[in-house]
């Protein structure tokens, strides 16, 4: 079997799955028809299917489990549903972008330049094991990039660009530094504590994207529209 059939039987369990849990004979089904319609051999026995669960949670990090009470297959998002429908997402284009070799005539890309989402891995890293990172970051308005030491906290996303949220050791604020513009990071081993009172939903309740409070109360404002407004 060529990886492409693995990867499409993978595809098919996973959007299967997607729409509503269901039983091993369900699936089994499912594959059957797909198999005639596809002209592909996707069935396969209950010991490869357990191998296909395997194989999806350790490439694509969705964890499908069996509920005995009720005998069927589900997605479990392990209580991240936002986390879990990114994934998917992001298997979706992976799928969308597998199926030729020739992308050109079919698809059309947003001219952009990259997110910056290289050293996702790399701040993942240093925010769970709460180690100092370097880098030079590059200001909108600044002619010059410079170098910040901080203390990263979490990852935010807002209108598809993502950010790293860390207290600037310059001068103890909590702020938000675009990936894009961020290069040359390096991850220190000196260790630094996480503040136990600092929450990201917290920290942002009343505030829009990422502009940070920094110890300011939000304010109760009145708007005030005439009847075709």
């Amino acid at each position: 079997m060529s990886k492409r059939e693995f990867l499409s039987r993978y595809n098919l369990i996973i959007n299967k799955l997607r729409k509503k849990f269901a039983t091993f004979n369900e699936i089994h089904n499912y594959l059957e028809r797909e198999s005639e319609i596809q002209e592909y051999r996707f069935t396969v026995s209950k010991r490869t299917f357990k191998r296909d669960l395997e194989d999806i949670r350790s490439l694509f990090n969705i964890d499908i489990e069996y509920d005995f009470s009720k005998r069927v297959y589900y997605i479990n998002d392990a209580g991240q549903p936002e986390v879990n429908d990114r994934m998917l997402e992001a298997f979706d284009t992976f799928q969308a972008l597998n199926i030729s070799d020739s992308l050109s005539g079919y698809i059309h890309f947003e001219k952009r330049k990259p997110q910056g989402t290289e050293n996702l891995f790399g701040l993942l890293h240093s925010i769970k094991n709460t180690l100092l990172i370097k880098f030079d970051y590059q200001k909108f308005w600044d002619s010059e990039p410079s170098l910040r030491k901080v203390e990263p906290y979490a990852l935010k996303e807002f209108k598809n660009r993502w950010y790293v949220l860390a207290k600037d050791l310059n001068d103890d604020h909590i702020k938000s530094f675009a990936l894009d513009r961020l290069k040359n990071l390096e991850i220190t081993t000196k260790k630094f504590k996480y503040p136990a009172d600092y929450n990201v939903e917290e920290h942002y309740k009343y505030c829009f994207g990422i502009i940070s409070p920094n110890g300011k109360k939000p304010e109760e404002i009145i708007l005030s529209f005439n009847a075709h407004q």
